[in-house]
């Protein structure tokens, strides 16, 4: 087992900067703005032959009692139970406070192995920095920089000391997992380019590939406005409060990822952000916030689109809806809080959802209440087929049987008097997750979208793919004599 390390203090006290520095990544919102984190995240690390598991907590209030801290209080107290060694983060600039001294003793009750790190140090006397932090009675404080890196490897080594033997000692296996040394650091234009190529059109489609895509965990996103229910929903999922499900639209800040196993299957959930209008959208944090959740969706395999029964179905959740679309993701839609409507109210929604989700037709819509459980096993079924349709090897032959009793039932229309009906002869696969299909003949520019969807109609129904977009694209044939005279 992986040693855990669990990084906890005070709000913006630089627990997240650490934490990104530890994992090599930029898996953690960081700004200057106390009670950034709210829930655990955990993150894989290396240093040199030695891996370990990294876990960022929210701003530690021990003495909450109710409302988002006392929450977040329970989610840095789990975190500690689970560590090995708790890494108590101080800031040396702001100095010494009662707040400190209370996590303090709540951290020496638990009995975990503590080290005291006093943060954001650069530039200043080590011997004055530390003076006042003895006071708290945790042993030689650690003096570090975690946004300039100054005294984190001494501060690791301290802490993978306590439960890791010397490298010498270490078995061959340890050495085969963990965070890579040269693991590229995600920034803003990695994130930009997953979001212009979420289509993944520069890919070639590889079978082989492709089905060792497919082997792997399903990865889920659950997305939505803000207090429709997606953390409760992945409590639930899971069987314990691992996030923090508040009655307080944008609790969940963060893109969280959650690996658990069901039934014998693995999975990877992923916590978002609510999404709200854009004109709504003032923060900064916050617009960081719908970042981080965009690039989830290019993630994932499967999009959880939660709807909100006692409310109604709203402009953005077309838009949401629209956005899991055009990146080509498998979809399951989850109208949440179906006990707190009445009939009438059913009625209403489930005609709301026709007119203004027609354009999800493909998708399997499931009426679910999260706090209770009911309708989440049937939702999971569907995230299991629609996953199945989205890496779906659809063959050669069939595609091109498809696509001839297609044409007979109705062929292209032509776009002009005089022009010729576009010949469309055969097709093949060209990719998965979303499934392509390309369609070879000539004068193929001609066809309009309107064909094109009743194509998509065709193949769906010829395939059974149930819950994921279908590609269509057109490849005209090329006349070997054209530039012959």
């Amino acid at each position: 087992m992986k040693p855990v390390i669990a990084l906890v203090g005070r709000p913006n006290v630089g627990k997240s900067t650490l934490f990104n520095r530890l994992t090599r990544s930029r898996d953690a919102i960081v700004a200057d703005f106390p009670g950034l984190t709210r829930d655990r995240h955990y993150g894989n690390g290396r240093m040199g032959e030695r891996p370990f598991l990294v876990i960022d907590t929210g701003g530690f209030e021990p003495v909450a009692k109710e409302g988002i801290y006392h929450e977040m209080a329970k989610q840095t107290r789990q975190a500690v139970i689970e560590a090995d060694v708790v890494i108590f983060i101080v800031d040396g600039r702001a100095g010494l406070n009662a707040h400190d001294q209370i996590i303090a003793d709540d951290l020496r009750k638990t009995g975990r192995s503590v080290i005291l790190a006093v943060n954001k140090a650069e530039g200043m006397r080590h011997a004055n920095v530390t003076a006042e932090f003895y006071m708290l009675g945790l042993g030689d404080p650690v003096v570090i920089s975690s946004a300039h890196g100054d005294g984190v490897r001494e501060l690791l080594d301290y802490a993978l000391d306590m439960v890791l033997p010397p490298v010498s000692d270490l078995p061959d296996w340890l050495d085969a997992s963990g965070v890579k040394d040269d693991m590229p650091i995600l920034n803003d234009a990695d994130i930009e380019a997953i979001l212009k190529n979420r289509e993944n059109k520069d890919e070639p489609f590889n079978p082989v590939q492709d089905a060792e895509r497919a082997a792997r965990p399903i990865k889920i996103a659950v997305v939505g406005r803000p207090n429709v229910g997606k953390s409760t929903l992945i409590n639930t999922l899971i069987g314990e409060e691992r996030v923090i499900a508040f009655d307080m639209p944008g609790t969940t800040r963060d893109a969280i990822e959650i690996e658990f196993e069901r039934a014998g299957k693995q999975y990877v959930l992923i916590d978002t952000a609510g999404l709200r209008k854009r004109g709504k959208v003032f923060e900064a944090i916050e617009k960081f916030s719908v970042v981080k959740t965009l690039q989830a969706i290019a993630d994932a395999n499967v999009v959880v689109l939660m709807l909100d029964a006692s409310q109604d179905i709203s402009e953005q959740d077309a838009h949401i809806a629209g956005f899991i679309l055009e990146s080509g993701r498998a979809l399951v839609v989850a109208v949440n809080k179906w006990d707190a409507v009445d009939s009438y109210e059913r009625d209403r929604v489930k005609v709301d959802i026709l007119r203004k989700l027609i354009f999800l037709d493909f998708a399997k819509f499931h009426y679910t209440t999260a706090t209770k459980g009911l309708g989440v096993d049937a939702l999971l079924q569907s995230v299991h087929v629609a996953h199945a349709a989205a890496f779906a090897n659809l063959s050669t032959p069939r595609l091109t049987r498809a696509l001839h009793t297609a044409l007979e039932h109705q062929a292209p229309p032509r776009k002009g008097s005089g022009s010729s009906r576009p010949k469309l002869r055969y097709a093949h696969q060209g990719g998965q997750n979303p499934p392509v299909v390309i369609i070879h003949g000539n004068s193929l520019e001609d066809v309009p979208e309107s064909y094109k969807r009743f194509l998509e109609g065709r193949f769906r129904d010829a395939f059974k793919l149930e819950g994921t977009p279908l590609r269509i694209q057109f490849k005209n044939s090329t006349n070997p004599y054209a530039r012959r005279r």
